[in-house]
């Protein structure tokens, strides 16, 4: 067990070098279930794990620490939900976390991105997608996320609504894209698009 007195950035980075060289996860989830509870401080830990949000198996262990002491934290429930999705723990684990985050936060837009991703069902996942860029219309990466999930509609059931809305979408991303890359995969989605006949 890990004294009060350790500092818990120090602790969890000595965790996951040795994770990462011994590859044992029971021991890594031992030791971070004794750095949270010898740790009260949400915030601490938080920031401690910061480094590690892309190693699931790091953060959704110190994450549902946090959300525990602190459940109505927006912000934890979603880095605890995106960990959860990044390690294939389900849809469905991840969509109650994104809806209790929603609840606490409606702005939080990253709630709302794993609420979309989330749903199972293409054709609902579409209109998820829809939801969330009517209540962020700045948001390109939902755009974008709208844009694929409708091209994959129209694609498995020959939906023309769809497909409109696939090509509107990436003709509005097209008209603010930024870097050559972006402009030149939008014009490619773009032109193969209007090739389909349905």
């Amino acid at each position: 067990m890990f004294a009060p007195s350790i500092d818990p950035a120090t602790a969890i980075a000595t965790a996951v070098k040795e994770y990462q060289e011994s590859s044992d996860v029971g021991s890594l989830l031992k030791q971070l279930e004794s750095i949270c509870s010898s740790c009260p401080d949400a915030d601490a830990l938080i920031k401690s794990v910061e480094p590690f949000q892309e190693i699931p198996e790091v953060a959704g262990p110190v994450y549902e620490h946090v959300v525990t002491a602190r459940p109505g934290d927006a912000r934890a429930l979603v880095r605890l939900a995106n960990a959860y999705w990044l390690s294939g723990r389900g849809p469905e684990a991840v969509q109650a976390l994104a809806n209790r985050a929603i609840a606490a936060d409606p702005s939080n837009r990253g709630a709302w991105h794993l609420w979309a991703l989330s749903e199972s069902t293409l054709r609902d996942r579409v209109d998820r997608w829809r939801h969330v860029v009517e209540r962020f219309p700045q948001d390109e990466l939902a755009q974008a996320n709208l844009a694929d999930n409708a091209a994959s509609l129209a694609s498995t059931e020959g939906d023309r609504g769809a497909l409109q809305v696939a090509l509107r979408t990436y003709k509005g991303l097209l008209k603010t894209a930024s870097s050559s890359d972006q402009r030149v995969a939008l014009e490619r989605a773009v032109a193969t698009l209007e090739q389909w006949r349905l």
